[in-house]
């Protein structure tokens, strides 16, 4: 039986004023991740729906910033964007996901908003 691992941020920082979280974990590995980018990638069932087919596309994010982070326990934080959204909680296993993953999951995001005639300029989600 394999253990679950799970990944332990050392260091987590807003920088760039706000457009970018810097996420270091006690592994050594660590990642910039744009404000845009956690943003339509937010955890919250507001983007992701409660079920797979429910996750939402959301575009006009490309100028977006985030004003605060929250610590949640000590598993997680809550990120503040300037456009209010605030529900998302944000696991350390999932800021790594984002972080090791990114290439992957934005090369989807850009394909959807182009399969649903979003743009990252303008808002509007589908």
């Amino acid at each position: 039986m394999s253990a679950i691992r799970h990944h332990w941020p050392s260091e987590i920082r807003l920088t760039e004023n706000g457009s970018t979280l810097t996420v270091h974990f006690e592994t050594g590995e660590s990642y910039n991740l744009p404000a845009e980018y956690l943003r339509v990638m937010s955890p919250s069932a507001e983007v992701q729906g409660h079920r797979p087919e429910e996750r939402l596309t959301i575009g006009g994010k490309r100028q977006c910033r985030m004003t605060g982070i929250e610590p949640v326990g000590a598993y997680a934080v809550r990120l503040i964007f300037d456009d209010l959204h605030s529900t998302g909680i944000f696991t350390w296993d999932y800021l790594y996901e984002l972080g090791s993953r990114h290439d992957e999951k934005w090369t989807v995001y850009e394909s959807e908003l182009k399969q649903k005639g979003l743009s990252r300029d303008r808002p509007g989600q589908g």
